[in-house]
């Protein structure tokens, strides 16, 4: 039996400043993504969650929750950007330059423009990156800057493969003795 590693993401050492990263997931926002997620965050705007209010604004139809879109986009460039980060330092110049309705869908990418060993860390270094969002229709809708904190390879946690190599061991000794039933 031979186990295939999944995709775990990137590390300091992989990065370089001017490489970019197309996010490969795009997202659909529905009603329900921005009225649960305006009163999650207890924003009592009506212009996210009351149809007949955003009617009567200049955008005829209720706006999808800003801090959604920041949500939603920094979380299609974790596999990519921050799979291996050990914090976010911040986030920075957060622009929105159209807006977002329910019913778009999302798409991202981030660009790398700073890379530096921590001054602090040794197991660790800086990344900054600045992710943009954009819609179906090709219009940006978000970009913002984000600096990370990334592991180094060898100072990374440990994944869950040895966890999972157990159970494998112990599936194929099972089937051995003949006591695993399961495929029966």
């Amino acid at each position: 039996m031979t186990m295939k590693e999944g995709w775990n993401g990137r590390f300091y050492e992989d990065f370089e400043p001017g490489d970019i990263y197309p996010h490969p997931l795009g997202r659909t926002v529905t009603q329900t993504d921005n009225v649960w997620f305006t009163l999650l965050t207890q924003n009592t705007n009506p212009i996210h969650f009351d149809t007949v209010y955003a009617e009567k604004t200049e955008f005829g139809r209720p706006l999808v929750d800003s801090t959604f879109t920041v949500a939603l986009v920094t979380g299609q460039s974790v596999s990519d950007i921050s799979q291996n980060v050990m914090a976010n330092l911040g986030w920075d110049e957060i622009r929105l330059p159209n807006p977002v309705f329910e019913g778009d869908t999302i798409y991202s990418y981030s660009e790398l423009y700073e890379k530096r060993e921590s001054k602090s860390r040794q197991e660790a270094g800086i990344i900054k990156v600045k992710t943009t969002g954009y819609n179906q229709n090709s219009e940006v809708v978000i970009e913002f800057k984000r600096t990370m904190l990334v592991y180094k390879k060898e100072h990374a946690p440990a994944s869950s493969s040895p966890i999972l190599q157990k159970v494998l061991r112990n599936r194929e000794t099972k089937k051995k003795s003949g006591s695993d039933k399961s495929d029966s």
